[in-house]
């Protein structure tokens, strides 16, 4: 099969296609023929190796880590999923590879695809979705009347987390430039902040969360923001001792990783805030919920662009840019 690859960790290192062997599937897996891919974040953080103390994988590597496609082959065990069936999904950290035309994936990890979506449509779900969803259900505890800030509500993750926090029954504020900001609006953004020409810090207060999804200076102002007892999700700030010991990473990582946090855990304090550092777990269960609500229309999916599987390279460099405005899809069939 046809799949883009790289041989080693670094910026500059190059994505390229090469011909790899087809994956054989296990007795719980389904082997699916990949339609679309979609790119995020993770993925040139993970081409340039600055995840691999959390994630280190073997060479070569297939890039991407969502999907739509066809399921064409099953495994002995496998009774949720037939040969036929259309799917989205989020493979499992360790079995990553979407910039191909097949892959093998466990059958909890996948669900079957909205129908009202295209496949380009639907492989832009999984990952901003499940991050999204288990942010605001699984830690968060997202309720009515909270009040939520958004960070980067024009983005991949951001368009995703507006209508899903607002179908929540949050207020939302999101911060945004000129660009975004009609975008934002009609997602259904409640207080739109425009970063370039206003301080969300010094505008906010008495908030009972942040998503965070820029990390840096925009994560450490978000402190100022909270009410006492708040909390702040990231998926770009720096993994925390207590993100270490809930994911096992062992005493030599997790002491690292509370070295690398001590100036978040120092403001967490400081604040009286809760800070979690989030790292998405598949699920094809939550799959299944945002199905429904994609297909009752309480969601829709933001595409900025979509590249043909030849210019996957191309579309990483789009999206490393910055300037998306949702979600950024390689068509691969």
């Amino acid at each position: 099969m046809k799949a883009f690859i790289i041989e080693k960790y670094g910026k500059n290192t190059p994505l390229f296609m090469s011909e790899q062997p087809t994956p054989e599937i296990g007795a719980h897996d389904v082997l699916v023929e990949i339609y679309a891919a979609s790119l995020n974040p993770i993925d040139f953080k993970i081409k340039e190796g600055k995840v691999k103390l959390l994630l280190n994988y073997n060479f070569p590597l297939i890039l991407g880590n969502d999907f739509s496609g066809v399921v064409v082959k099953v495994g002995d065990r496998v009774h949720t999923f037939k040969p036929g069936d259309e799917v989205y999904g989020r493979p499992r950290k360790n079995r990553i590879g979407t910039l191909a035309e097949y892959i093998a994936i466990h059958e909890e990890d996948i669900s079957l695809k909205p129908q009202n979506l295209s496949f380009e449509e639907a492989a832009s779900i999984p990952l901003v979705g499940l991050t999204t969803y288990q942010a605001f259900s699984d830690i968060l505890n997202l309720q009515k009347g909270q009040k939520i800030l958004i960070h980067a509500g024009s983005g991949g993750v951001g368009t995703f987390a507006i209508q899903l926090a607002k179908l929540m029954g949050a207020y939302v504020a999101t911060t945004a430039s000129d660009k975004g900001y009609d975008m934002v609006q009609s997602l259904g953004a409640d207080q739109i902040i425009n970063y370039r020409k206003e301080k969300f810090e010094e505008i906010l207060t008495g908030y009972d969360a942040v998503y965070d999804t820029l990390g840096g200076a925009a994560l450490e102002k978000s402190f100022r923001i909270l009410k006492p007892n708040g909390q702040i999700v990231s998926i770009s700030g720096v993994p925390n001792a207590a993100f270490g010991k809930e994911q096992q990473l062992g005493w030599w990582k997790t002491a690292v990783l509370s070295v690398v946090s001590r100036k978040i855990t120092a403001l967490e304090k400081q604040s009286h805030v809760k800070y979690h550092y989030l790292f998405m777990k598949p699920s094809g269960a939550q799959l299944n919920i945002l199905k429904d609500y994609i297909e009752r229309d309480y969601i829709k999916p933001v595409i900025d662009k979509v590249f043909h599987f030849t210019d996957a390279g191309k579309a990483l460099h789009y999206l490393e840019a910055g300037s998306a405005k949702g979600k950024v899809v390689v068509r691969i069939k």
